[in-house]
């Protein structure tokens, strides 16, 4: 008789941990976009603090280029900061949401609406998280601007 009770706990463990264990891809997923979303966030820093001690010695026109410059960046590094909280939050959702499972696998309670409230709520999240990600790429690329003397071939040299 216990090892039978043994045996019925035991399936259920495995039953939970196996339905727990498809949301705990999307936690892999989300991870790999925070990866990518700190590394361009450390970017768009580092890129500013060199900008940022070229700025006293400017003057003109290029001090207008550093300025703009440096305003984009800090657009970015708030859309980039954005990102980042909402990524983490879908993170948070997915956490729980994998708690709840737990513990509807393991009790009596049923909570599969709450489970696919938070489980919508976390797609949400992760779906703003990319949106303001395709927004600071966006910005990004509208702002390098390669000058237009890097883009002409020199005229050839004549042989005398």
């Amino acid at each position: 008789m216990m090892q039978e009770h043994w045996g019925t706990e035991l399936k259920t463990v495995i039953s939970v941990l196996q339905t727990a264990l498809t949301p705990a891809f999307l936690l892999v997923a989300v991870g790999s976009l925070l990866n990518v979303l700190t590394g361009r966030l450390s970017r768009i820093v580092d890129r500013s603090r060199h900008l940022e001690d070229r700025h006293a010695a400017a003057s003109g026109q290029e001090l207008v280029r550093l300025v703009l410059e440096l305003r984009i960046l800090q657009r970015r590094m708030l859309i980039v900061g954005r990102s980042i909280l909402l990524s983490v939050l879908a993170a948070v959702a997915v956490c729980v949401m994998i708690g709840l499972l737990f513990l509807m696998g393991l009790t009596e309670i049923s909570m599969a609406w709450i489970i696919v409230a938070v489980f919508m709520v976390a797609l949400a999240l992760l779906a703003w998280a990319l949106a303001a990600f395709v927004r600071e790429i966006s910005l990004a690329t509208h702002a390098i601007k390669v000058p237009k003397e890097y883009l002409e071939l020199p005229e050839p040299v004549e042989a005398e």
